[in-house]
C-alpha cells in the first residue's frame, strides 16, 4: 500500500513521517520520455508532497513547481523547462516534468536558473492562496525543501529521499516548539543525529514501524499514527478532456477536424492520449446544448 506514516516523541521535542510509494508510478510516468536524471528528480518530488501534505488542515493542493528564468547576462537559462508535483487533502498525487529526453546531471546542474516555488491552493474560495519560494540550493532537492522548512516554518528539518526504481520512499523529522515540550536543544540534537544514520536501502525496505524502531532505539517513546493511503494517480479523463474541448467552441474542433480528421489531446502529467473522431467530437457540442432536465415532481 502507498502510504503516509506521521509520528511524534512522547516528549513533543519533534514529530516526522514516512512514506513509500509503490502502486502507480509506473503507470504515471510510463507515457512519458523521461532521462534517468529527471524521472529520479521527479520521483523525488512525487515522494516528497506527502510530506507538505502533513501541514496541510484543510480542503485543497498544494503545488511544487519549478519553472525556468528567462536568460539574461547574470542568470542562465535552467536545463529544465518545467516540473510540477501536485498532491491534494485526499493524498492524490502526481507529477510531471518538461525536459529534453536526454538530459542528465545533478540537482543543481537541471534547475540551476529558474525558480522553485510551493503553491498552497485552497478549496474554499474565502481562503487566500499563499505562495512562497524553494532556493535551488544544496546538493539535492531534499537539501533545498530542508532550507525551507527551517525560512519558512522556523522549525529545524530533517529529510530524505530514496528512489530505486518505481519504489519511492520519504522520511522526515521536524522540531517543534521546544516552548511547549518536555525537552530542549540538546533532546533535538540527539534526535537528528540519530536520524541522520538512515540509509536509503533501510528507507525503502522497511515498513514505518521498522524503520522507526530501529532508528529510534536510543530515544524517548515515539507514538505512531495510522497509516493513511496515498493514491498515485492522474486524475485526467475522458470526461474532462471533452469539457476541455467544448470551451474551445465547436468552431476550433471542426477547424481541427477539417485539418486533421479527428481531434487527439495529450494529458500535459501522464502523457496519455485522448483522440475523438468526427462523430464523436459533434456529439460532444449537441449534448451540451441539451437542455438541463427539469428534476420538480
Amino acid at each position: 500500500m502507498n502510504s503516509l506514516t506521521t509520528f511524534t516523541f512522547e516528549n513533543h521535542v519533534a514529530h516526522g513521517a514516512v512514506v513509500r510509494l509503490r502502486a502507480g508510478v509506473s503507470e504515471l510516468f510510463g507515457n512519458r520520455e523521461y532521462s534517468e536524471s529527471v524521472r529520479d528528480l521527479l520521483s523525488q518530488a512525487l515522494v516528497a508532497m506527502p510530506l507538505f501534505a502533513t501541514h496541510l488542515n484543510f480542503e485543497g493542493r498544494i503545488n511544487l513547481q519549478f519553472q525556468a528564468l528567462p536568460e539574461t547576462r547574470s542568470i542562465r537559462k535552467a536545463k529544465t523547462d518545467l516540473l510540477v508535483a501536485q498532491i491534494d487533502h485526499e493524498l492524490n498525487v502526481r507529477a510531471m516534468a518538461k525536459a529534453p529526453p536526454d538530459l542528465e546531471g545533478t540537482f543543481q546542474e537541471m534547475l540551476l536558473g529558474g525558480v522553485l516555488a510551493l503553491m498552497v491552493e485552497p478549496r474554499e474560495s474565502g481562503r487566500p492562496s499563499s505562495q512562497a519560494l524553494v532556493l535551488i540550493e544544496g546538493e539535492k532537492l531534499q537539501n533545498a525543501l530542508e532550507h525551507y522548512f527551517a525560512r519558512s516554518e522556523q522549525l529545524p528539518t530533517f529529510i530524505r529521499l530514496a528512489v530505486r526504481g518505481d519504489e519511492l520512499a520519504a522520511f522526515m523529522l521536524q522540531r517543534m516548539p521546544l516552548e511547549s515540550s518536555e525537552g530542549n536543544e540538546a533532546d533535538w540534537e540527539h534526535l537528528r543525529i540519530l536520524a541522520q544514520t538512515v540509509k536509503d536501502e533501510e528507507l525503502l525496505a522497511d515498513d514505518a514501524e521498522q524503520l522507526l524502531n530501529k532508528l529510534f532505539i536510543d530515544a524517548p517513546p515515539i507514538r505512531m499514527f495510522e497509516p493513511r493511503e496515498i493514491t498515485v494517480r492522474c486524475n485526467c479523463d475522458r470526461a474532462g478532456i471533452s469539457r476541455l474541448l467544448i470551451s474551445l467552441g465547436q468552431e476550433e474542433v471542426e477547424s481541427i477536424l477539417a485539418e486533421q480528421g479527428n481531434v487527439a489531446v495529450t494529458c500535459e502529467f501522464c502523457g496519455l492520449d485522448y483522440a475523438f473522431d468526427k462523430k464523436e467530437a459533434i456529439e460532444l457540442f449537441k449534448a451540451a446544448d441539451l437542455p438541463t432536465p427539469d428534476t420538480r415532481h
